[in-house]
């Protein structure tokens, strides 16, 4: 028996942990820049885009 028995191998399909890491990092950094380039305001901060209205939608 040449190879060690590994009971849980490396999920070949997982995320890769440093690029989530890096990931998180930077949209932490998008969030702290937006923060400190709308203080002092009345609204939070979101870290994603409003989506664009469609060319013949009512306003309500």
């Amino acid at each position: 028996m040449s190879e060690k028995f590994n009971p849980a191998p490396t999920d070949k399909h997982a995320a890769d942990p440093k690029q989530e890491m890096r990931s998180d990092k930077k949209q932490d950094d998008e969030l702290e820049r937006g923060l400190k380039d709308s203080f002092p305001a009345s609204d939070p901060v979101s870290s994603t885009q409003p989506t664009k209205a469609a060319p013949n939608a009512e306003l309500v």
